[in-house]
């Protein structure tokens, strides 16, 4: 490939937010636009019903554990896990103030003031084991709902993140399928979307990982990034408040009010998809199976059949389809998990592992600091 143009960027590509430029590699994962997402060249789909720690070990080691690899692996992890206890502290000490995100982003710096020991590869392997529980205690304290229980983690990795979190009313086994689906299925999203690119730029300053990670969350924490999973659930709550019972018929008669009304559809359309998103499809699977007759489960199952056939009708529309967002949110909340403000803690709990193994390749291949150029335009 050397010497070989790849991308000519033009005056057209300028103030885009480099959409479409290329600007490195990621070995890790791919979005194809006409498949879905890829994990080390394998569709996400054939991963979602193996273990967190299976697919967190083929991310970071670029191959699948044998046996015994897995085995001491998932030790190492245990072995890694506890965070320590004047972080715990001072999390529950953070003021009520802010967003879930702003509390977890604080907490991962916590985590990093008593934990990083400034090696990459190390400081990966100890945010892939603390990282649950940091989450937990973020979300324990932020919703009032007291101190977290101790860590167990020979649990399993989700597991132990479902035992730790003191939701009302839990039902521990609907909780543990979703949570581990949700987080391997969050991984990783190829090098270029938002939280990933940052967290790269910040550590190609040198910052240290827990640092590069915080600010990789500040990134996610935007409406236009992870909070879509939040935004998309009222969107269907209200629109279920709007149609009463869901049918086909009177939900395709509400979203063509809506486009009309030139009001946005949440939950379609993707940046790089072409198709309905594969992640999406494998929470269709699991609504279907579990909660087919709760009036939200069949609005959401509706609205994957209605909703391409009216947005086809827009010629400008390139990718009518429903996106992970457009359903997990609602998968969630039958499952008894309904605080959409902690949706993006939790994506960004499972986009933490991805994230962290890029920033790891960067550092050791010596990526150059970030530094592209922009043209003057003087000011009219």
């Amino acid at each position: 490939m050397s010497g070989t143009t790849l991308f000519e960027v033009t005056e057209e590509h300028l103030n885009r937010g480099l959409r479409g430029v290329p600007v490195g590699t990621c070995s890790t994962s791919q979005v194809r636009p006409e498949e879905g997402l890829y994990y080390m060249g394998l569709p996400v789909s054939d991963l979602a019903l193996k273990s967190p720690e299976e697919v967190i070990y083929l991310l970071f080691y670029g191959k699948f554990a044998s046996d015994q690899e897995l085995t001491r692996f998932k030790q190492e992890l245990v072995k890694r896990s506890s965070l320590h206890s004047d972080a715990k502290k001072a999390i529950f000490q953070l003021p009520k103030k802010g967003s879930a995100m702003d509390h977890f982003s604080i907490a991962i710096m916590l985590a990093g003031m008593y934990e990083k020991v400034e090696n990459y590869r190390e400081d990966c392997l100890n945010l892939f084991a603390k990282i649950p529980e940091i989450a937990a205690h973020v979300i324990n304290s932020y919703a009032g709902w007291g101190q977290t229980p101790p860590t167990k983690p020979e649990l399993g990795y989700m597991e132990n993140f479902t035992q730790m979190l003191n939701v009302p009313g839990k039902d521990s086994d609907a909780l543990n399928e979703l949570f581990r689906l949700f987080n391997v299925l969050h991984y990783d999203h190829g090098g270029g979307n938002l939280s990933t690119f940052v967290g790269k730029a910040v550590s190609s300053g040198l910052e240290d990982l827990y640092g590069s990670i915080a600010a990789a969350m500040n990134a996610l924490a935007g409406p236009k990034h992870g909070r879509a999973n939040a935004d998309t659930l009222a969107f269907n709550r209200g629109l279920l408040d709007e149609v009463g019972d869901p049918t086909p018929e009177n939900v395709e008669k509400a979203l063509r009010k809506r486009i009309k009304e030139k009001q946005l559809i949440f939950g379609f359309g993707h940046a790089v998809l072409r198709v309905e998103d594969s992640r999406a499809k494998i929470f269709y699977e699991v609504l279907a199976r579990r909660y087919p007759d709760t009036p939200l489960a069949k609005l959401a199952l509706i609205l994957r059949e209605v909703g391409p056939k009216v947005l086809k009708e827009n010629p400008k529309i390139s990718n009518p389809y429903p996106n992970v967002d457009a359903v997990s949110g609602t998968v969630m909340t039958e499952a008894g998990f309904a605080y959409p403000e902690f949706s993006t803690v939790l994506f960004g709990l499972s986009r933490t592992v991805g994230i962290s193994i890029q920033i790891m390749q960067e550092r050791e291949a010596n990526i150059p600091i970030y530094r592209p150029k922009y043209i003057f335009k003087a000011p009219i």
